[in-house]
């Protein structure tokens, strides 16, 4: 490969292990060694994949990624991933686990490669892509979009009225918390992708953790560009984008510009190579 199509890979790696041996460093903690490195690898390794144009790189990455993350750290390990997880530290002032996950990969890590984390790394992602609505066969119901706010505002006001009622196992109960949130997600999920006929229907109206993601992957270093003067507005790229993003602007405010996942479904479709 050309040092061109190296320096993406490059980059990612080198901001993972910068976070990896200074998380290692700073919490004297050799897990946060591992953990950085191992998931910045997977994610090298699939970038390399995709370069060399191999069509399961994504699905690598997500493999790799997501159960990692399910099976190691939420049930092994017993750490409440989900945003539940992210209020539980919150609150109880610890900074690790799943604050730290959240400001490197929802909070922080948009402003570079947006959203991301939705298109290689989420576990619940990982299960409705392997559904057959691959590619949305009903107009999206954009009303519908604010139930996102609703879970937000429910998984706030759940964990803090569990922390005002002062539960002595706070910590059995998040672990709880979380078996039962991702019964629900799949669940939910699985339902949705049926109802609407998309496989990302939960991520485009029930998914909580969009409201972080949304606002920082505005402004995402890492995006899908499009040369306005090559394209021919043949729509090949709408057809096959599974979040209805408009790829075929090249302006920030195109819509649902916050929601591309960074697939790149689209440029492979696109006859004019207008997006890269």
């Amino acid at each position: 490969m050309k040092m061109k199509k190296l320096l993406p890979l490059l980059i990612i790696l080198t901001l993972f292990e910068t976070v990896a041996v200074t998380l290692w460093l700073t919490k004297s903690n050799i897990f946060y060694l591992f953990n950085f490195s191992y998931i910045g690898s997977c994610l090298s390794v699939g970038l390399a994949l995709f370069t060399a144009g191999k069509r399961y790189a994504r699905q690598f990455v997500q493999l790799a990624v997501g159960l990692y993350m399910l099976v190691y750290l939420g049930l092994m390990s017993q750490e409440n991933m989900q945003i539940e997880g992210f209020w539980y530290y919150l609150f109880s002032g610890v900074f690790e686990a799943a604050t730290i996950h959240y400001a490197v990969a929802k909070i922080f890590g948009p402003l570079l490669f947006g959203r991301g984390w939705c298109g290689y790394a989420c576990w619940t992602a990982m299960v409705l892509d392997l559904l057959p609505f691959k590619v949305p066969q009903k107009p999206r119901k954009e009303k519908l979009g604010t139930l996102r706010y609703v879970m937000f505002a429910l998984s706030f006001a759940l964990v803090s009225a569990l922390f005002l009622m002062k539960f002595s196992n706070l910590e059995r109960i998040m672990f709880w918390l979380f078996l039962i949130g991702n019964i629900l997600y799949y669940a939910g999920g699985i339902a949705l992708a049926f109802i609407f006929k998309d496989n990302r229907a939960f991520c485009k109206y029930l998914c909580p953790i969009t409201v972080f993601l949304k606002p920082m992957s505005y402004f995402s270093l890492l995006r899908v560009h499009c040369d306005e003067s090559k394209c021919v507005q043949c729509g090949k790229c709408l057809k096959v984008c599974p979040m209805n993003v408009e790829v075929n602007k090249e302006s920030r405010k195109r819509k649902n510009a916050t929601e591309c996942i960074l697939c790149y479904k689209c440029t492979k479709v696109c006859p004019q190579k207008a997006l890269h």
